[in-house]
């Protein structure tokens, strides 16, 4: 009887980048994907023989929130702040081809690694510029982006520099007519900086939504809350992103109107000058 070779399976990558110890950890399900870790905190997973393979339930939210921003497969011009493994530029390439999307990533040593262990597709329009995302947004020139996503994270918590009045006007001027806006939070009960996020974008933008997990939203434990923002005249399709968290592997609540008032609860919008970092992952999460 012939007995095949079997495949060896890759091995894992572990160096130092400028934010910690990045390792990148193969998938036994899928045999060209990566999950990144940045100090033992999930950070990305990438499929390169499917970049459109979502794997994280925030990430498939926020692909929602770009598969209704325009026809299907019209390009767009996205502004992604926070890099990780490129996870959604990615995603964006392979299902609307010809976008052009710029990506703004602090940690040169993370970009490195994910250039040489995860290079991106061919042809695809990817940019990724080193630096902070405040400081590039308010470069930026106005009306440039069909969509801003922040997922800004530093020792798994939301700088204070992305999370204020401020930086939500900066981030409305670099917008399009008919742009919108996302931002992944991760949060612990009682999702009070959630809330306090929440009111400041409604400080700025005329119709704001978020969409979770029914537990993180009861507040039962630490997890990823994604909020969407936009003019008054856009058509978020609010009923398209609920039918899409409602149909997640994770299922999914979308929150407006009359239950938003309710979830922020008297929360006021955060400023420069009060603001602070977002809650700590809780110990031991992600081992």
């Amino acid at each position: 009887m012939a007995v095949g070779r079997s495949r060896r399976a890759p091995a894992e990558v572990i160096e130092q980048i400028e934010s910690g110890t990045a390792r990148l950890v193969p998938d036994g399900d899928r045999p060209r994907a990566w999950t990144l870790l940045v100090d033992g905190t999930p950070q990305s997973h990438v499929d390169l023989d499917d970049p459109a393979y979502l794997e994280f339930e925030y990430m498939r939210r926020i692909a929602s929130v770009l598969d209704t921003a325009a026809p299907p497969g019209v390009p767009l011009r996205v502004l992604h702040l926070g890099g990780g493994a490129l996870s959604l530029a990615r995603y964006v390439a392979a299902t609307r081809p010809g976008s052009v999307q710029r990506v703004v990533e602090r940690d040169a040593a993370l970009v490195d690694l994910v250039r040489r262990q995860l290079p991106l597709p061919r042809g695809a329009e990817v940019r990724v510029r080193v630096g902070d995302a405040r400081a590039v947004v308010e470069r930026t020139a106005a009306a440039r982006y069909d969509v801003v996503l922040t997922d800004v994270y530093v020792s798994g918590r939301i700088p204070s520099s992305v999370s204020t009045v401020e930086f939500a006007r900066a981030v409305a001027r670099v917008l399009r007519p008919g742009g919108r806006y996302a931002v992944n939070v991760a949060d612990a009960p009682p999702l009070a900086y959630t809330r306090r996020q929440v009111a400041t974008l409604r400080a700025v933008f005329d119709q704001v939504c978020l969409m979770a997990e029914p537990g993180v939203l009861r507040g039962r434990r630490y997890g990823n809350v994604v909020l969407v923002a936009a003019a008054r005249d856009v058509d978020l399709r609010m009923g398209d992103l609920a039918t899409a968290a409602a149909r997640d592997p994770f299922p999914g609540r979308l929150l407006s109107g009359s239950d938003l008032d309710r979830f922020v609860s008297g929360s006021r919008p955060v400023t420069d000058a009060a603001a602070t970092d977002s809650p700590a992952p809780p110990p031991g999460l992600f081992t």
